[in-house]
């Protein structure tokens, strides 16, 4: 089971479901009491603290939840699946 991020401008990443419940993953609306600037995401974004940035999508608009997994715009274009910053996943 997966989750596909759909960002405003057609921007993508995927996740398996597991990975997406972890406690450490957020939607983020606000920092520090103030709404999170369009700059850094706003007005929603997710972040994925065991995972690269791209796997936590910036201007979140819906989520997908998938049976089988799709890439997502970075995965599709050669960056890795996992991107598992202690392994230096980065790319395929």
């Amino acid at each position: 089971k997966f989750v596909l991020q759909h960002a405003f401008g057609g921007y993508t990443t995927n996740l398996p479901l597991q990975w997406m419940i972890d406690e450490d993953v957020m939607f983020a609306h606000t920092i520090n009491g103030r709404p999170l600037e369009t700059d850094h995401g706003g007005p929603m974004r997710v972040i994925t603290p065991r995972r690269y940035a791209w796997k936590g999508a910036k201007w979140i608009r819906g989520l997908e939840f998938l049976p089988k997994d799709k890439p997502g715009f970075w995965e599709a274009n050669g960056y890795s699946n996992t991107a598992d910053p202690w392994k230096d996943e980065r790319f395929w």
